[in-house]
């Protein structure tokens, strides 16, 4: 039976959240992946990160994050900023625009959490929450 195979429900849990995340970032003009993006360079504490940090913060391939940011670029959402120290290395930053936009994207991100954990219990929602960061963390390959 379909509904005892893990792929077949974790793949349409993850599109039923991804169309109604998606739905809700429209209105900002951002996609679900730049949200991503963002998430990760406000996460660090001077708001700088390289993106093959972003790609291991996010399960991504480096040609994947490249494409998003060159997105994120043309949308002025982002710059990217070569370290004067090592040429090699280039930090993305948020620009204004991205910034004015932090408190709706968070506020949208909330508000998706909520909905898609509406029907569980404090307790559950942090079980599933544990489970669902044990399957990303694991070594299924």
């Amino acid at each position: 039976m379909v509904e005892n195979c893990m792929n077949f429900l974790l793949s349409v849990t993850q599109h039923k959240v991804f169309k109604y995340y998606s739905k809700l970032l429209e209105e900002h003009g951002v996609t679900s992946a730049q949200a991503g993006i963002l998430t990760c360079i406000w996460s660090e504490p001077d708001n700088k990160i390289t993106p093959k940090e972003i790609g291991r913060q996010l399960h991504l391939e480096a040609p994947t994050v490249s494409g998003i940011l060159d997105k994120m670029q043309k949308a002025d959402l982002i710059h990217r900023e070569v370290d004067p120290n090592n040429r090699r290395v280039v930090f993305v930053t948020p620009t204004e625009k991205a910034n004015e936009l932090r408190p709706e994207i968070e506020k949208t991100t909330e508000a998706m959490n909520k909905q898609v954990l509406k029907d569980f219990s404090p307790e559950e929602a942090q079980l599933l929450k544990k489970f669902l960061t044990k399957l990303v963390d694991s070594t299924i390959s």
